[in-house]
C-alpha cells in the first residue's frame, strides 16, 4: 500500500492502534486510532508510512464492486462513496468486535469455505457505517444487477480505450438508453459519469507517479486529447492537470 494504486473495489480500513494516513487522489486523509474509513478505491491512493510502524495495527478489506452493488445500499452510498468521498466513523459505531471479525474473515477467506458469510457480514458493517452518517435504512429498488456488474467490469477494463456508453451497453446486450437508466438506478451515476471517473482517477495516478507529459497522460487515461483532459480534469478537480501535479507533494 506504499505505492500509488487503484482498484475497482470498496475499501474499508480500520485503525486499530495508531493513526492511519494516506493520500487519496492526491489529498491527505487521516484516520485517527479507533476509527474506520470507507472509500471507493478507484481513485489512486497510497499509505503514508507511520513514523513508528511497530506501534501501528491496521485492518483492511477490499470488497468487489459487483458484490457491493448486489446489496442495494441506501442512496447515501452513491452520494458519498461512489462520488469518491471518504467516510470516517468511530469504530465503536460498528461494534467493538471488529478486530476479531477481521481475523475470522482472514481465516475464512483463506479456506474458501465461507466467502458468502464474509460478504454478508461485510454488508452489515457497511450499513452500520452509513447509518452512523445518518443514512436512511431504506434501500433503493433493486434492479437486475447482472448486467450492471457486466457494465461496471467492462468500464473498469476498457476505460483507457476509445469506448462510448453504447459500447458499454453492448457488452451487456442492452439498449444504451435503458443501460444508462439501469446503471444509474443501481449506482447513482450514469455510464458516462462512471467512465469519466475512471479516466480522471487514472490521470491523477499518472500525474502523481510518472513524468509523462500532459498530452501523454491524456491518451493513456483514455481522453484522446490534451484539451479533453484539461476540460474534464479542471471541472472535476478544480485545477488544471499541471497545477494538480505541481501542488501535490508525494509524502515519503
Amino acid at each position: 500500500m506504499r505505492e500509488f494504486h487503484r482498484h475497482d473495489d470498496l475499501e474499508i480500513n480500520v485503525a486499530v492502534r495508531g493513526s492511519l494516513d494516506y493520500l487519496l487522489g492526491g489529498e491527505r486523509v487521516s484516520v485517527p486510532q479507533g476509527h474506520t474509513a470507507m472509500f471507493w478505491a478507484a481513485a489512486p491512493h497510497r499509505l503514508i508510512p507511520a513514523e513508528s510502524p511497530q506501534d501501528s495495527d491496521i485492518c483492511w478489506i477490499h470488497l468487489p464492486l459487483a458484490a457491493v452493488l448486489r446489496w442495494s445500499l441506501p442512496e447515501e452510498f452513491s452520494a458519498t462513496v461512489m462520488s469518491h468521498g471518504t467516510v470516517v466513523v468511530p469504530t465503536e459505531a460498528i461494534g467493538h468486535h471488529v478486530e476479531a471479525q477481521f481475523s475470522t474473515w482472514q481465516r475464512d477467506l483463506a479456506s474458501g469455505a465461507h466467502t458468502e458469510t464474509v460478504l454478508l457480514e461485510a454488508n452489515a458493517m457497511v450499513l452500520r457505517i452509513l447509518a452512523h452518517q445518518g443514512a436512511s435504512p431504506v434501500p433503493r429498488p433493486r434492479p437486475d444487477l447482472r448486467p450492471v456488474a457486466q457494465m461496471a467490469r467492462y468500464t473498469a477494463e476498457n476505460f483507457r480505450n476509445a469506448v462510448s456508453t453504447a459500447d458499454i451497453a453492448r457488452a451487456a446486450n442492452l439498449n444504451p438508453n435503458y443501460a444508462t437508466t439501469l446503471f444509474r438506478r443501481a449506482t447513482g451515476v450514469t455510464l458516462g459519469e462512471q467512465l469519466l471517473r475512471h479516466r480522471i482517477a487514472e490521470a491523477q495516478r499518472l500525474l502523481l507517479t510518472t513524468s509523462m507529459t500532459t498530452t501523454a497522460v491524456a491518451h493513456a487515461a483514455g481522453f484522446g486529447s490534451g484539451s479533453s483532459l484539461y476540460a474534464h480534469f479542471a471541472r472535476a478537480c478544480g485545477c488544471s492537470p499541471g497545477a494538480y501535479r505541481a501542488t501535490r507533494t508525494l509524502v515519503p
